[in-house]
């Protein structure tokens, strides 16, 4: 008896595979691009977004035409009037505050990750270490700022109900109030966000450590190389591309970094950043055009950490 013949399997079309992600674009058309393009026609218009923005050009004074509200989220928080004046200005901006999380936030968070991976690499509570560590992850930015509101709390009376003042004012100093003295306040909210990110970038980090094959640090600690040697000569420039990866990942983070400030300062003295800026124009101050294109320039910031990471991320997956 002749055997049957095998059927034919059917070739999908060109066409199929977009069935498949039909729901998916559809999602994403209404809920991202729909949006983003509303957001941008928004910030073209005057500073209520519901009308020209010629009308708000105002005679004898510069003005921008339909880039008026750029020209009020670039310049409407800096002194121009001497270079001193503006560079002191910024300093205290929205823009200049997002500067210093950058510079310090994403610095300490991936230093101190770096050291806690390397640290408990290989101990022997290692899970138990890593898991302490990265604990402050799992509670919301909100929780995090409400927790250390009352850390930071101040009281003008003798008893203080801050664990930092009670701590000061226990050895004998003076308390302080650390969100309202503006010298002070934006570099206590970036230890908040130290201590909940710091986590994540260690565990990033000790993952890349593990990675490091044995038999090169053994032959490197052969030849006498101490032990900083091998970390630094060694062990950082072979994980220097996830290095890479966590430091774009925490500036784009950065960058839009808003509960924080929101629910422990509300972005008043002097602590604003940019999301939360963008926030009070919109949603308190109603200037829905305004605030549409400090979003708009938030966008533009993080777009370029955004092909970074893409672009590493597709050398990482060539080289495998």
């Amino acid at each position: 008896m002749a055997p049957k013949p095998v059927p034919q399997i059917m070739r999908q079309g060109k066409i199929t595979p977009f069935y498949y992600l039909a729901p998916a674009i559809l999602l994403m058309l209404f809920f991202i691009v729909y949006p983003m393009i509303n957001t941008i026609q928004l910030s073209f218009k005057d500073k209520t977004g519901l009308k020209s923005a010629a009308t708000t050009c105002v005679e004898g004074k510069p003005c921008w035409g339909v880039f008026e509200n750029y020209h009020y989220a670039l310049t409407a928080e800096l002194n121009t009037s001497t270079f001193s004046a503006l560079w002191s200005s910024f300093w205290v901006s929205s823009y200049g505050n997002t500067l210093k999380w950058i510079i310090f936030m994403v610095g300490f968070t991936v230093l101190i990750g770096l050291i806690f991976a390397k640290i408990v690499d290989g101990i022997k509570y290692e899970a138990l270490s890593k898991a302490m560590l990265f604990m402050p992850m799992a509670i919301s930015f909100v929780g995090a700022g409400v927790i250390w509101k009352f850390v930071y709390n101040y009281g003008s009376q003798q008893v203080q109900v801050g664990l930092l003042n009670a701590i000061i004012t226990g050895l004998g100093g003076k308390p302080i109030s650390f969100l309202t003295t503006p010298i002070l306040n934006t570099y206590m909210l970036i230890i908040v966000g130290i201590w909940i990110w710091t986590g994540f970038c260690m565990t990033i980090l000790s993952s890349a450590l593990k990675s490091v094959p044995d038999e090169i640090l053994e032959a490197s600690r052969v030849d006498g190389a101490t032990e900083w040697r091998v970390f630094t000569s060694i062990i950082i420039p072979m994980i220097m591309p996830t290095i890479l990866v966590v430091i774009t990942t925490m500036v784009i983070n950065v960058l839009k970094l808003f509960d924080l400030v929101y629910v422990m300062t509300g972005g008043n003295f002097q602590t604003d950043v940019i999301a939360n800026r963008m926030y009070t124009e919109m949603y308190i101050n109603f200037n829905m055009g305004r605030g549409t294109a400090v979003a708009v320039i938030l966008v533009i910031a993080i777009i370029p950490f955004i092909i970074m990471n893409v672009r590493r991320f597709l050398a990482q997956e060539e080289m495998r």
